[in-house]
């Protein structure tokens, strides 16, 4: 019996068939130690073959996987670059027109600096020749314009007058000024549709005087009654020539 068993194991081997694929059950149980034991090994052997073939299927799979993954990530990695660039590029054209216009703006607010400047400047030179001209027109008026309303009843207009030129202009009275020939309110009537008050009109008797006071007035910029801001113009308006018929 023993020795069949081993014809049989050994006509297996030498088909190359896997005892176990070809013994039963009880077969494999009736076995002897020592052929057990070889079945065993045997087995063993073709499970690691296989698992072993399956493992170098699973790696080439593997290996192909993470060539395909490396070559996307490489074109990805090259699409990332062309777009930075392109955005690079793109940021430095735009950053040369922003500059190339904001040099162009601030030539032009330049210009437009230096016109509004020049006319400006034009526009002070006409005012202050219209004011000499006017300063320079034979009549020897002076208008004080901003004066509260009932200032002039307590000390008299002529009065006001001397301490608006004695505050404003202390250097003045060391040159005596002519007599004011006349000095009174403009118009006569308080008009109650005006809010503002009524200018007040000095006749003085020469127009040097008339002239100096102007010319004080103007370098002064800013002439002052109690605190109050007031003005010394040469007055050629229809009031003061109304005013004039009056006081001739």
């Amino acid at each position: 019996m023993q020795m069949k068993r081993q014809r049989t194991i050994t006509q297996m081997r030498e088909k190359g068939k896997t005892p176990e694929n070809q013994l039963s059950d009880e077969e494999i149980l009736s076995l002897q130690e020592k052929d057990f034991t070889l079945l065993m090994l045997k087995m063993m052997q073709d499970i690691g073959n296989k698992l072993e073939v399956k493992m170098d299927n699973l790696q080439e799979t593997l290996t192909k996987e993470i060539q395909d993954i490396t070559l996307k990530q490489e074109e990805m990695q090259n699409t990332i670059t062309e777009i930075k660039n392109s955005l690079e590029a793109a940021n430095s054209r735009i950053q040369e027109e922003e500059e190339r216009i904001s040099k162009v703006e601030g030539n032009r607010l330049v210009e437009i600096t230096d016109a509004e400047q020049k006319r400006e400047k034009r526009l002070k030179t006409n005012e202050e020749s219209l004011r000499e001209l006017w300063d320079n027109v034979k009549y020897t008026n002076i208008c004080i314009i901003g004066m509260l309303e009932g200032e002039e009843r307590e000390k008299g207009t002529e009065n006001i007058f001397q301490e608006i030129i004695a505050k404003n202009f202390p250097n003045m009275e060391k040159e005596p000024l002519t007599q004011i020939q006349q000095a009174q309110r403009v118009p006569y009537k308080i008009n109650p549709r005006r809010n503002t008050p009524r200018h007040i009109l000095i006749k003085l008797t020469k127009i040097k005087d008339k002239e100096k006071i102007l010319k004080a007035a103007r370098e002064k910029k800013q002439v002052t009654y109690k605190g109050t801001p007031i003005r010394l113009l040469a007055d050629l308006s229809a009031e003061t020539l109304q005013a004039m018929i009056y006081l001739t």
